[in-house]
C-alpha cells in the first residue's frame, strides 16, 4: 500500500477509494502544515487585535452578528460541534466515513481554514489506527456543506460522540481515541466551524459511487458480451466505422470492448444468417453504454475538483490578508453530478434488464425457457429476471433528482440548499442495484451458454464463462438463487477481479 501524501491539490479519485475501502495509509506535506500555519497566524492575530471575523470572533448562522467574549471562545466551538450533531438513521458504512475523513483532511490541507496542524494529524492519525465515528446518514440539507455529518465526525476529535476501532462494537468517542493512543484535542477559535463546513459527506458518497460505476460499466460490456453471444447477436453493429461517424469517445470504447470480447466466437452471426438486426438492446449497446461512460466521465470531473476545493467560510488568504465570507460550502456542483451519476447508472441496469429478458424468454432466444433443460418441473431462472425487473423499477424512484429540491433553514439565511447528500446517497443505492442487476445478466449468460456449448464460445467469454462458473456452478436442477446472485454480486469489485477483467478487455 502507498501512503497517500496530502497537499490540499492533487488528492484523485482513486487515492481517495484507496484510502476509504483498502485503508491505504495517510500523510500530511509539509508544504500543507506551512499553508496551513500561515491561516492560523491570521486567526490568532485578530484575536489578539479583537477584530470582528465571521465563525472566529461571532456566531454562526443566524447568530453572525453576535460577538462572543473572548472567554467563550472555546466553549463556542464544542457547543457548535455538540448543537450540529443531529443526524439521524442508519450509520454511513465504515468505508464512507472513511472517505468523509480522508477528504475534510485534505480540504483543510490547503490552508484555506486557519485550523492548526495539530487537528488535521489527529484526523489523518484515526484514520491511520482505525479509529472511525459513528455517524448517522441522514441530517444534512447540503447547504453550508454536511453540517450534521461532519459535526458528528468531529465530536470524536475532542473525546465525545460515538466510534468503532478496526470495525469493533461501536463506544465512546474518547474511549476510542485511547485504545489506540490517542489524545482528544481542544479546540480553539474557528477551529469547530473549520471542521464542519464542508461537503465531505456527499464528496465521498461520490467518491465511493463513482468509482464502483467506473467498474460495473467495464462488466457491463462484458455481461453484453456474454448476452450478446448467447443470443446469437450481429457483432457488424459494432464495425469501427460506426463510431467514426458519431464519434463520441464512450460509444467508441465500448464497440471496441465488445468486438475484443467476441472476436473468436462460433455463436455470433451474420446479418441474414438468423436475422436481419437486433433488438436495441444488443445493437445499441455500445450508444447506450457508451453515453453511460462519457457522462461518468463528466461526474468524476467534477468531483475531482470538489475534493481538492476548499469548501470552509469564511476563507482566509495569508498573502492577500484577506478574510471572505462565501459560498464555497454550497453543494450545488456535487448535488447536480450525484443525480446524474444515479441517472446513468440506472440506464446501465435498465438495458441490462432488457437483455436478461430476452435471454429467459423462449420466444425471443430461441433457448428453453428461463434457461432449464426440464420447464414445469422445474422454473430455472424465471425469478432471477423478477428480481431484477425489481430493481429496475425501484431505480426510478431513486433517480428521480435531489438537486431540483431547496428548502430554507437556519430562520431563512441560508435559504437555498443543495440536497448534494440526498443526491450521494440515492446514487451509491442505484449503483448497488446496478451490480445485482449485472450479477443477474452474467448469471444468465453463462446458463444460456452451458445450453448452447461453452465450447462455441470467444476465448475471452468463455474465461469469464469460467470465472463465473468458479463462484457458482450451472443450473442442473431448481435452487435457491440468492445465493448465487449474492456471491456474484461480492466477487465483481474484488481489486484483483477488477486488474484482470481491465486486463480482458485490452485490444
Amino acid at each position: 500500500m502507498e501512503t497517500v501524501i496530502l497537499t490540499g491539490d492533487d488528492l484523485d479519485i482513486e487515492q481517495a477509494y484507496h484510502v476509504a475501502h483498502d485503508h491505504y495509509p495517510v500523510a500530511l506535506s509539509e508544504e500543507a502544515a506551512k499553508k496551513m500555519a500561515a491561516s492560523r497566524a491570521m486567526v490568532t492575530r485578530y484575536l489578539a487585535e479583537g477584530k470582528s471575523v465571521y465563525g472566529v470572533t461571532t456566531g454562526f448562522g443566524r447568530f453572525s452578528d453576535v460577538l462572543i467574549p473572548e472567554d467563550k471562545r472555546q466553549e463556542l466551538q464544542i457547543n457548535l460541534l455538540r448543537s450540529h450533531s443531529a443526524g439521524v438513521g442508519e450509520p454511513f458504512g465504515e468505508d464512507i466515513v472513511r472517505g468523509m475523513m480522508v477528504l475534510r483532511a485534505n480540504a483543510l490541507a490547503k490552508g484555506y481554514s486557519g485550523i492548526r496542524e495539530s487537528v488535521v494529524r489527529l484526523l489523518i492519525d484515526m484514520l491511520n489506527r482505525g479509529v472511525v465515528p459513528v455517524i448517522p446518514s441522514q441530517g444534512s440539507v447540503g447547504a453550508s456543506g454536511d453540517l450534521a455529518p461532519l459535526a458528528h465526525l468531529a465530536l470524536v476529535l475532542i473525546g465525545e460522540g460515538w466510534a468503532q476501532v478496526h470495525g469493533g462494537p461501536k463506544i465512546p468517542g474518547g474511549q476510542a481515541l485511547k485504545s489506540v493512543g490517542l489524545e482528544p484535542v481542544i479546540l480553539e477559535a474557528k477551529e469547530g466551524l473549520a471542521l464542519i463546513n464542508g461537503t465531505q459527506a456527499m464528496g465521498s458518497l461520490g467518491v465511493s459511487a463513482s468509482t464502483q460505476a467506473k467498474f460495473l460499466g467495464l462488466w457491463a460490456d462484458v455481461a453484453a458480451s456474454l448476452s450478446i453471444e448467447a443470443l446469437r447477436g450481429i457483432p457488424m453493429a459494432f464495425h469501427p466505422q460506426v463510431a467514426l461517424v458519431r464519434p463520441h469517445p464512450g460509444q467508441r470504447i465500448v464497440q471496441q470492448h465488445l468486438r475484443t470480447m467476441l472476436e473468436g466466437s462460433h455463436l455470433v452471426t451474420e446479418p441474414g444468417e438468423l436475422r436481419m438486426q437486433d433488438a436495441y438492446s444488443l445493437r445499441a449497446t455500445p450508444q447506450v453504454h457508451g453515453a453511460c461512460l462519457d457522462a461518468l466521465g463528466h461526474v468524476q470531473e467534477v468531483l475531482s475538483r470538489e475534493i481538492n476545493s476548499a469548501t470552509d467560510n469564511p476563507l482566509l488568504f495569508p498573502e492577500e490578508e484577506l478574510v471572505i465570507s462565501a459560498g464555497n460550502f454550497h453543494g450545488e456542483p456535487l448535488a447536480l453530478v450525484l443525480d446524474y451519476l444515479a441517472i446513468l447508472a440506472a440506464e446501465w441496469a435498465n438495458i441490462s434488464e432488457r437483455r436478461i429478458e430476452r435471454m429467459v424468454n423462449p420466444a425471443l432466444s430461441g433457448l428453453p425457457p428461463f434457461l432449464t433443460r426440464h420447464g414445469g418441473v422445474f422454473s430455472g431462472l424465471m425469478l432471477a429476471q423478477y428480481t431484477a425487473a425489481s430493481l429496475v423499477s425501484e431505480n426510478k424512484v431513486w433517480a428521480h433528482p435531489s438537486s431540483v429540491d431547496s428548502i430554507p433553514t437556519s430562520a431563512n439565511q441560508e435559504d437555498h440548499v443543495s440536497m448534494g447528500t440526498t443526491a450521494g446517497r440515492k446514487a451509491l443505492m442505484v449503483v448497488n442495484n446496478l451490480r445485482y442487476v449485472l450479477s443477474i445478466e452474467l448469471l444468465c449468460g453463462a446458463q444460456a451458454c452451458d445450453l448452447l456449448g461453452p465450447e462455441h464460445m470467444a476465448p475471452r467469454t468463455h474465461a469469464v464463462y469460467q470465472w463465473i462458473r468458479q463462484i457458482v456452478p450451472p443450473l442442473e436442477a431448481d435452487r435457491p438463487l440468492a445465493p448465487d446472485i449474492e456471491r456474484i454480486a461480492e466477487a465483481l469489485l474484488v481489486s484483483d477481479t477488477i486488474s484482470w477483467l481491465e486486463n480482458l478487455l485490452m485490444a
